[in-house]
């Protein structure tokens, strides 16, 4: 070959990969899917809309077992449970990781809002102890309430107790939660209840309260304005984890329902002073164990590189836990159970499929912490969890090398039937998933759900399955038994990860 003719060829080559590299593929060079690869995804998603699995595998964790916070009977049932429907599904390789740690257990609680000098009636409140929350003495706390409209309000008064309102009084926070279909509301509410106990005890308050972060008993969507009675139905608290810093005095913290706020909120409003008595008897430091469940379809070429499908398995103590996150396990197992048929018919994917149930993600994210230590060798294509209930799926967007969003776009197009349009290559994979993603530089996609009512009974004793649609869950279904057989089977790695914001 003349040497010119060859430098010109390298240098086409060359170009193309760069190109590539930073997502300015040439059409005859972009990575693209197999006909025959696409035809299966389509099989797995038209078995997933006509399947009844998620439903049947949600009803049973929720029903069966219940809550089942980490270290508790419910936990120890869950964790048994698990394995058993993974290989009932055909799954291969299922087995549990043990993990040792402390856990928070709640006792009882009880508040009430202290007739006061203008008139106003006393009045018992709906109240839940926020996660990690310490006790107040045996005979309770009772103080005058110094009140704000959101964290930002507190942070702006000095720190120093001797200069702070809030010194000796009990904090109470009324940030809301906005309804959004991302969840937009919930991110930019839920400071105030991981940062508040701190802030207020560090300016001197004998303990914390504030307007729950959840959507219970306010306004829907629509035109549908609440009545009275549907606000009352709405006197739920959401509970949820909170943080404490051990330079800074622990206070007792507890979250009040939406409807019980608002009459706080109406009485401040009014130039009346709160008053409120609390009692709160929680343990912390238990010792105890739990498990991350895994399974998985082995691959077959590519097998030692891994496509991560996940849920968490552990709930709060409140409700059945069939929202958070009962939908999430029913729906991945339920898709890998899909590529686990297809595998035994003859098409098995590429790369490995591993589910993974984690273990403790609501206060303390300890499964997902053991798994990326015993895993950190394993390549994995992707990372990804289902934790925001069982809405249906909007969007996909992804974490991955430029190189790969050629194949992001062919997903995108695949499930634009059911209603997915095509996202940005900035996706959050999920909770568990993201702090695996961070940590080991893993690549991540993201199934958007619609969480408009998810806040409605996020962390609530009305997390129960009647919440829970069959057709949205097979939605999701299909959503994810494709994505993860098309991850299993993309020709080129998703990994290097551009740049990670912190």
């Amino acid at each position: 070959m003349p040497i010119e003719l060859e430098r010109r060829q390298w240098l086409q080559t060359v170009a193309a990969g760069s190109l590539a590299l930073w997502g300015g593929t040439p059409a005859q060079a972009a990575p693209r899917f197999s006909e025959e690869d696409l035809s299966a995804a389509r099989a797995l998603m038209s078995a997933a809309l006509s399947s009844g699995e998620a439903w049947r595998l949600a009803s049973e964790l929720a029903t069966g077992i219940g809550a089942r916070p980490a270290g508790s009977e419910g936990d120890r049932r869950a964790v048994a449970w698990a394995q058993r429907s993974l290989r009932e599904l055909g799954l291969v390789n299922v087995g549990t990781q043990a993990i040792e740690l402390n856990v928070w257990q709640r006792g009882p609680a009880s508040a009430r809002l202290l007739a006061s000098a203008s008139g106003d009636a006393s009045r018992s409140l709906v109240v839940a102890a926020l996660g990690n929350s310490i006790s107040t003495p045996a005979q309770g706390v009772e103080a005058e309430v110094a009140w704000y409209p959101s964290l930002a309000a507190l942070m702006d008064e000095p720190s120093d107790p001797l200069r702070s309102r809030a010194r000796g009084r009990i904090v109470f926070i009324d940030q809301k939660t906005e309804r959004a279909r991302d969840g937009s509301g919930y991110s930019r509410s839920v400071g105030a209840r991981v940062a508040g106990p701190v802030e207020a005890a560090r300016r001197g308050a004998v303990a914390f309260g504030l307007r729950s972060v959840g959507t219970s008993g306010g306004s829907p969507p629509g035109p549908d304005a609440p009545t009275d009675a549907a606000r009352d139905l709405g006197r739920i608290a959401h509970t949820g984890t909170t943080r404490y810093d051990l330079r800074v005095p622990m206070i007792p913290a507890f979250a009040v329902s939406v409807p019980d706020a608002d009459v706080m909120a109406a009485r401040v409003a009014a130039g009346h002073t709160l008053r409120l008595s609390l009692q709160m008897q929680n343990r912390s430091d238990v010792p105890a164990r739990t498990h991350n469940v895994m399974a998985e379809v082995a691959g077959t070429d590519l097998a030692h590189e891994a496509v991560l499908i996940g849920a968490h398995l552990d709930s709060w103590d409140l409700g059945q836990g069939a929202v958070d996150d009962g939908a999430g396990v029913a729906i991945v197992s339920a898709a890998a159970a899909l590529i686990a048929r297809a595998a035994r018919e003859g098409r098995r994917p590429r790369r490995t499929v591993r589910v993974v149930l984690f273990a403790n993600e609501e206060n303390g994210f300890d499964g997902a912490i053991a798994y990326g230590k015993a895993h950190a060798h394993v390549p994995h294509q992707v990372v990804a969890e289902s934790d925001f209930g069982g809405g249906r799926i909007y969007r996909l967007s992804s974490r991955v090398q430029p190189a790969a969003l050629p194949l992001f776009a062919q997903m995108a197009e695949l499930l634009k039937p059911l209603g997915v349009e095509a996202g940005d290559n900035n996706g959050n994979p999920g909770p568990d998933a993201a702090f695996l993603m961070r940590n080991h530089q893993w690549p991540g996609l993201q199934l958007s759900q619609d969480g408009t009512r998810y806040f409605d009974v996020h962390h609530t004793e009305r997390d129960t399955i009647d919440q829970l649609d069959p057709a949205d869950l097979q939605q999701n279904v299909a959503c994810w038994a494709a994505v993860a057989w098309m991850s299993a089977q993309a020709p080129l790695s998703f990994a290097p990860l551009p740049a990670l914001r912190r």
